[in-house]
């Protein structure tokens, strides 16, 4: 190969490497709100971090973005607060309300706990169209997997379950909280209440 032939495969070749280097991801942004299976009133989650997409109007002008969540007090402090009527207050029908009410339905973390609420109330028919959702909006949200998880072993679903279980392991291993919780539940012979 000639010096001018390496020239111009340099620049490819480091294209190429960039493209395929995976992109780093806080921590944080797969688990989201709830808590896990371990004690969800023992750290308030972060909001959602995902500033919404673009909108168009009909003559096709972009809007401007709306702040993320983490810049956004009235997001943050209204998420914190239908948190807070969930997991301390056990009022899941104030708590759709109130999350509703954030704008933010297809925010993972607010369509997961409207997920969640709707399961608690009974309505398992709504409760898996919000899980649907969140995973629409992150497939990587681990504690939709695992909150959808356990709608899935308590409608019978243990296959199921299963697969979720191994989702969770591929996106934070089997040492964190939901994939143990998932498990622990997976454990228990069929008809055994949940604990969650």
């Amino acid at each position: 190969m000639t010096w001018s032939g390496i020239k111009l495969l340099t620049p490819a070749v480091l294209s190429m490497a960039l493209i395929a280097t995976p992109p780093v991801i806080p921590a944080f942004a797969a688990g989201g709100g709830g808590g896990g299976g371990g004690d969800p009133q023992s750290a308030m989650p972060p909001p959602e971090t995902k500033p919404p997409a673009k909108r168009t109007t009909q003559k096709g002008k972009k809007k401007p973005d709306k702040q993320s969540s983490l810049d956004d007090p009235a997001f943050a402090a209204g998420y914190r607060a239908a948190y807070a009527t969930i997991y301390q207050r056990n009022d899941y029908a104030a708590a759709i309300e109130q999350l509703k009410a954030l704008g933010r339905d297809d925010a993972a973390n607010v369509a997961n706990l409207i997920g969640y609420s709707y399961r608690k109330l009974g309505d398992y028919k709504l409760s898996q169209t919000w899980y649907e959702r969140a995973l629409k909006s992150d497939p990587n949200h681990v504690l939709t997997w695992q909150y959808y998880g356990l709608w899935q072993i308590e409608q019978g679903n243990r296959e199921t379950a299963q697969y979720h279980l191994s989702r969770i392991a591929a996106i934070c291993g089997t040492a964190c909280d939901e994939y143990r919780s998932l498990a622990a539940e997976l454990e228990k012979p069929p008809g055994t209440g949940l604990v969650y």
